[in-house]
């Protein structure tokens, strides 16, 4: 989230502090006193604007025709209209992408069914992929299409992509059968793949191409407007990312679907895919004032044609009759000129520092993988909000508009002032290791987690729960002599582990009589044991209980025992479980968590309700019906899985530590490259960042598949004890860096080109007259 966050800064600023102006900006043009004003103000200004807009288009199109004939587009405040359109083009599309990815690891894990791990692997996939595309973006724009064709075309195909997304998570697409779930997987996989596909070509290959557009809208006097323009562009993208990670967990929280209700991913998936389809009307409704800028070439290929003769001809040239030289880029000198060399050097030797950069990609990018999927085994009852485990990642973005500006304006400052010479590499490198100790405290959370899972059996091994349903208190002997315990009346036991080898009988006593049974039971189950102690004797009833994993999702799994002397139909919200003889069953049912439902139980057509308890998240209950008084239903609760009791406000420690990461760390990493790459290469060193960002996704996939850890928490501590060792050479790399002055270097090319063109006139001139005088 960060890269793209910060893609407005790249394409044209040089340093973060310009992006500090937005504010003051802003109270300059709407007079406003207090920051909390800006925002409506805001608001007023792209109305008015967009109000010129509309007149200039739909009542004077002459007007707009001729202002563009004559190089000049329509303004509003000094600034080109055309660049209203790019920014809400870029805040409809960044709303598209965090919407759409911010869901995505929970449709892999729950709709399609993949575990864990290959959730997470897909989904690094995806991200990698949408971090690699820019450089094919990039190259079409500047060598083929031109930015404004570039946009347009893989904005169609962006807008397809996220469609087909929404098409293949529609459950009845495959439910013939009309059970719940799809028929046939595989064709909702197919449909998932193509679509993640063309969404990383469209917003990968678009991602380079947007900003700098809005930036050739403006004329050279306009450098003021341009880096404003850029402060708000940079606002649009938190914005599309911030509200698009609220709602769209919202929209898969609820429940859809023609046969069967489901989670609602065709509708979270639905609106970022009319978001897109928005974007690309709006950046085309504002086609004619555009500024179109036709494509001159790429830089990069210069670069690497640049680098590739140099290997070549130091191939060429190994022989020890070649005299060294200098550098090995001095090899391409009989090709390019020294210009380029000079400055194709500057650009690697910020490179070679990108090399370790990769591994902080790896941990911050699973904000959206393993950090959600931890949220899913956790509380998220926040009082009267239920927080989805997949909006847990706004806190990022949130924070993110908190921290800037308190690390810019208040602890920069405190730190020169304690005359700590806090370079743009130490910066990273505490950003680095400020990522580390973030996942230290996942690890920690995941440890707290990990304490409140239920142990299920192993193959040789079952677990038995008792339930008193009885009036008198009951003594249970497991035989041979292996464990007695002793259960209330209308109490139950939690689960207890045996091996099937040695468990061989029970022996129940209960008021004044004794019963012995023979237990044969399959390995690997769970089984509830209900003993009721009658006029007659004890009536003893087995029941499987058939759950082998935790609920997820927050859901909670109920079922019923009828301890009536009648049948009775039960009812819990909307869900019926059928009608149950006494001394029954039913299966488990899934409900949603954090709330009371109705429970109506019909005995001899007179009905009986009560309102059940408020269940927790995660959690199975069997529910005893005892008896029915009046209309009063009376019944036990018996947990056979505990709820989730971590709350999810643990893990906002983790999410602060690694956005402090993030501002050190992304930020100062485009004001270093900045400063250090010439003028004309930005575009390289731009490709060269979001090429770590994509290496770092791959990082995860290979670190993942490899260390076969089993415990989350071992995971979480491994890629932290990863990024430390990165961190550590990153530093030494850092310690023997020597900061180059780019504008000297240039100055100095400028003055050898000036005196080498002089030097060349004086040769043409001398070689002038000599062909006078012959």
């Amino acid at each position: 989230m960060a890269a793209a966050r910060s893609k407005a800064m790249r394409s044209h600023l040089g340093t973060w502090t310009e992006s500090r102006k937005s504010c003051s900006i802003l109270q300059h043009l709407c007079g406003c006193r207090e920051p909390a004003e800006l925002f409506p103000c805001l608001l007023v200004i792209l109305k008015e604007c967009y109000l010129v807009v509309f007149i200039n288009l739909w009542f004077f199109p002459s007007t707009a025709a001729k202002s563009k004939s004559k190089g000049k587009s329509p303004s509003c405040l000094g600034y080109p209209l055309s660049i209203f359109f790019i920014v809400i083009n870029e805040f409809c599309e960044r709303f598209s992408y965090y919407g759409m990815r911010a869901v995505l690891v929970l449709y892999f894990k729950y709709f399609l069914q993949w575990d864990d791990n290959l959730s997470t692997a897909i989904y690094h996939t995806f991200v990698a992929l949408c971090y690699l595309t820019p450089i094919l973006g990039a190259l079409i724009a500047d060598s083929w299409l031109g930015k404004f064709k570039t946009i347009v075309s893989l904005s169609v195909v962006y807008t397809i992509g996220q469609a087909i997304m929404s098409v293949s998570s529609i459950n009845d697409l495959t439910d013939h059968n009309r059970d719940g779930s799809p028929d046939n997987v595989s064709v909702h996989i197919a449909l998932s793949m193509i679509g993640l596909i063309l969404i990383a070509l469209g917003t990968g290959g678009i991602k380079p191409c947007v900003s700098a557009f809005g930036g050739d809208q403006f004329e050279d006097h306009q450098e003021k407007q341009r880096t404003r323009f850029f402060s708000i562009f940079y606002l649009s993208i938190n914005a599309g990312s911030l509200l698009s990670t609220i709602i769209t967990p919202v929209l898969r929280a609820q429940e859809c679907g023609i046969h069967s209700k489901q989670r609602c991913y065709p509708l979270a998936f639905g609106v970022p895919a009319a978001l897109m389809a928005v974007a690309l009307v709006v950046f085309i409704v504002g086609s004619r004032m555009y500024k179109k800028v036709q494509p001159q070439g790429n830089i990069m290929i210069q670069v690497s044609r640049c680098i590739g003769f140099a290997i070549k001809n130091r191939f060429r040239h190994r022989s020890k009759e070649f005299p060294k030289r200098e550098h090995w880029l001095d090899w391409a000198s009989e090709k390019y000129d020294k210009r380029l060399i000079a400055q194709t050097k500057m650009v690697l030797k910020v490179l070679f520092l990108y090399i370790p950069l990769p591994m902080f990609w790896a941990l911050f990018d699973q904000q959206g993988s393993r950090w959600t999927l931890q949220a899913t085994t956790m509380d998220g009852n926040f009082g009267s909000i239920q927080i989805q485990p997949d909006q847990m990642q706004t806190v990022n973005p949130i924070l993110i508009i908190i921290m800037v500006p308190v690390v810019d304006a208040l602890v920069y400052p405190l730190i020169k002032k304690c005359k700590i010479n806090f370079t743009p590499l130490r910066k990273i490198t505490v950003g680095m290791f400020l990522a580390s100790l973030a996942f230290v405290a996942a690890a920690l959370v995941q440890v707290q987690i990990d304490k409140t899972l239920p142990v299920f059996p192993a193959a040789g091994q079952s677990q038995i729960k008792i339930i008193n349903l009885g009036t008198n208190d009951a003594t249970v002997q497991f035989e041979p002599k292996l464990q007695s315990v002793d259960v209330m009346s209308m109490k139950s036991t939690g689960y207890m582990t045996f091996e099937n080898s040695q468990l061989r009988s029970l022996n129940i006593a209960s008021g004044n009589k004794t019963i012995n049974a023979v237990v044969k039971l399959p390995g690997g189950s769970r089984h509830t044991l209900g003993v009721k102690n009658t006029a007659t004797g004890i009536d003893v009833k087995w029941l499987f209980d058939n759950v082998t994993s935790k609920p997820e999702e927050g859901n909670n799994l109920i079922r019923f025992i009828n301890n009536l002397p009648d049948a009775v139909n039960v009812t819990m919200g909307d869900t019926s479980f059928g009608t149950l003889m006494p001394l029954s069953a039913s299966n488990y049912n899934l409900f949603p968590g954090g709330r009371k439902d109705k429970i109506v139980a019909i005995r001899n057509s007179i009905p009986c309700s009560v309102t059940s308890k408020a269940f927790g998240f995660g959690s199975a209950y069997t529910i005893v019906i005892n008896r029915c008084v009046g209309d009063t239903l009376n019944v036990t609760y018996s947990e056979d899985i505990p709820p989730n009791t971590v709350h999810m406000a643990w893990q906002i420690p983790q999410y602060f530590i690694l956005t402090c990461a993030e501002v050190v760390f992304s930020v100062t990493g485009l004001e270093f490259s900045y400063s250090q790459a010439p003028s004309n290469m930005k575009a390289v060193l731009q490709a060269g960042w979001l090429l770590t960002v994509a290496v770092g996704n791959i990082i995860v996939l290979i670190v993942a598949g490899a260390s076969k850890l089993s415990e989350q928490w071992a995971e979480y501590v491994l890629f932290a004890a990863l990024l430390l060792a990165v961190c550590i050479i990153f530093a030494v790399m850092a310690y023997f860096y020597t900061y180059t002055d780019v504008n000297e270097i240039e100055a100095q090319l400028d003055e050898e080109e000036k005196k080498q063109a002089k030097k060349d006139q004086d040769v043409y001139e001398k070689q002038s007259e000599t062909v006078s005088q012959m």
